[in-house]
């Protein structure tokens, strides 16, 4: 069984593409090219399950075109419409000096200065060029938190940590 904490998001499928079973593709990280991986997953009435990709064409920077194995028809694409899709966090591009931004998703932030642990990111705003990072702190509060590479000093996949050296004063803002 395929649990929520072992994918992270990376997009949402649109409506089907013509008659032969395929299926748009809105994604906001391209790391199912990047990363040798057989299959998506889906989440489908609550449960994650996954679909074994016979083929796909990009259509632009944010879409693609899938087609699914054993999804022949326009009436079985139709059905997977508005499914949100995630990548097992088991899969990644084999290089271990870089995460995508999706990936980051759960990950805790610890100052890396006190080492106390500042909160989960909850998301990612990248709607600005200053990219940042919204984290849910122990008391429920939302910080915004800059992404900025030059901020982070290292990150685990294993303990999904990201160790942050914050300005000081940062999180009084």
């Amino acid at each position: 069984m395929i649990k929520q904490e072992d994918v992270y998001q990376i997009g949402r499928l649109g409506k089907p593409h013509g008659v032969r079973g395929e299926i748009t593709f809105l994604f906001d990280d391209d790391v199912f090219d990047r990363v040798e991986a057989e299959y998506l997953i889906l989440q489908l009435d609550g449960i994650l399950v996954p679909f074994f990709l016979e083929e796909y064409r990009f259509r632009g920077d944010a879409s693609a075109i899938l087609k699914f194995c054993d999804i022949d028809t326009q009436e079985e694409a139709s059905g997977l419409t508005g499914s949100p899709v995630f990548f097992s966090r088991n899969h990644h591009a084999g290089d271990e000096e870089t995460l995508s931004k999706a990936e980051l998703v759960g990950f805790r932030i610890v100052d890396s200065y006190s080492e106390e642990e500042i909160g989960v990111i909850s998301a990612i705003d990248d709607s600005t060029p200053n990219i940042l990072f919204n984290v849910t702190a122990e008391d429920g509060k939302t910080l915004l938190i800059p992404a900025s590479p030059d901020l982070i000093e290292a990150f685990s996949r294993e303990t999904r940590e990201l160790k942050m050296n914050l300005p000081e004063g940062i999180l009084n803002l």
